[in-house]
């Protein structure tokens, strides 16, 4: 008797998703340890970087996908959130937070000018003592 065990797409598709995040999370690693090692710009580096930025793409992509699917707001029956697909998207959430371009945002605030305005000229009138 022979069995066969057919997946699901969805559930391809979250398994995808993790693999590439472990790869996205091994190609981080090596160059972390490459950059503490003092090799940030040997050319092994640069390879890694290329191939975790690709990555990241990648895992940014799927993410985005699996979203629309999830939330398509046509579903005849709604998905359920199984444990891997809550994992999936807390950890989407924490790379877009993390890798987020926070230049833009806080060197174009007014706010955050006027704070640093504010801040140099309390400072410079010596009257936090």
């Amino acid at each position: 008797m022979r069995i066969i065990y057919t997946m699901s797409y969805y559930k391809k598709c979250i398994y995808s998703i993790l693999v590439v995040k472990v790869v996205f999370v091994i190609t981080a690693v090596l160059h972390f340890i490459l950059e503490f090692q003092g090799k940030r710009f040997d050319a092994l580096d640069d390879i890694i970087v290329y191939f975790k930025d690709r990555v990241d793409f990648i895992f940014t992509f799927m993410m985005s996908v699996l979203i629309v699917y999830l939330f398509y707001p046509y579903h005849k029956i709604p998905v359920e959130l199984d444990k891997e697909t809550k994992t999936l998207l807390w950890l989407f959430g924490i790379v877009l937070i993390f890798t987020a371009d926070w230049k833009l945002f806080i060197g174009e605030s007014k706010i955050v000018e006027l704070s640093q305005y504010v801040i140099a000229n309390v400072k410079s009138k010596n009257y936090m003592k």
